[in-house]
């Protein structure tokens, strides 16, 4: 393989770093530490790169604007509607730029991560795993964002995530907490 000088020391290192943790504590909680590392990773990512001010200003703004534009629609005035018009170059460019401040911090933690997840899913410990949940739990939380990650567990009466569908899960709450922790103002993991 072409790669094979550059993934196996990678890998070897993950090996290093994360098996003991899953041989230790199992790959549910192995699981969850790495997306509490990769969350923080990633939010720290966006602490450094995106100007988060500029970012609160920009999407107040933004909102202002939106909430004028619905405004003359409801009210069909024509004048209200060129006035709009004429200050829509001015959101998509404003759009545009928020956009591309975001990308920052994705073109900095896209490689690791795409590493990381070939990694986990070419161990047999993390790739094998379920965590069966009750059907309450499992429906209210899961159903509308991890339908393709999901499956009945045979012979039991709980609902079933995979490793995917619980890294995401442990992803998004603890992208949460560090967003919080560090302050971050903008929207979004």
């Amino acid at each position: 393989m072409a790669f094979e000088f550059i993934i196996d020391p990678i890998f070897g290192a993950l090996n290093f770093v994360f098996m003991p943790l899953i041989k230790a504590w199992g790959p549910m909680l192995g699981v969850f530490v790495i997306s509490t590392m990769v969350s923080f990773f990633i939010t720290v990512a966006n602490k450094l790169l995106v100007d988060q001010d500029k970012l609160q200003e920009s999407q107040k703004k933004m909102k202002a604007f939106q909430q004028e534009m619905m405004a003359a629609q409801k009210s069909g005035d024509p004048k209200a509607m060129a006035k709009v018009q004429e200050n829509q170059a001015e959101f998509m460019k404003m759009q545009q730029a928020m956009m591309m401040n975001s990308f920052k911090p994705m073109i900095v933690t896209f490689v690791p991560i795409i590493l990381l997840f070939w990694w986990m899913a070419a161990q047999p410990a993390i790739n094998k795993m379920v965590v069966e949940l009750p059907a309450f739990v499992f429906y209210v939380l899961l159903v509308p964002v991890f339908h393709m990650f999901y499956h009945q567990s045979a012979g039991v009466p709980y609902m079933a995530i995979e490793w995917l569908g619980w890294y995401i899960l442990c992803s998004f709450a603890m992208s949460f907490v560090w967003r919080k922790l560090l302050g971050l103002k903008g929207a979004g993991m």
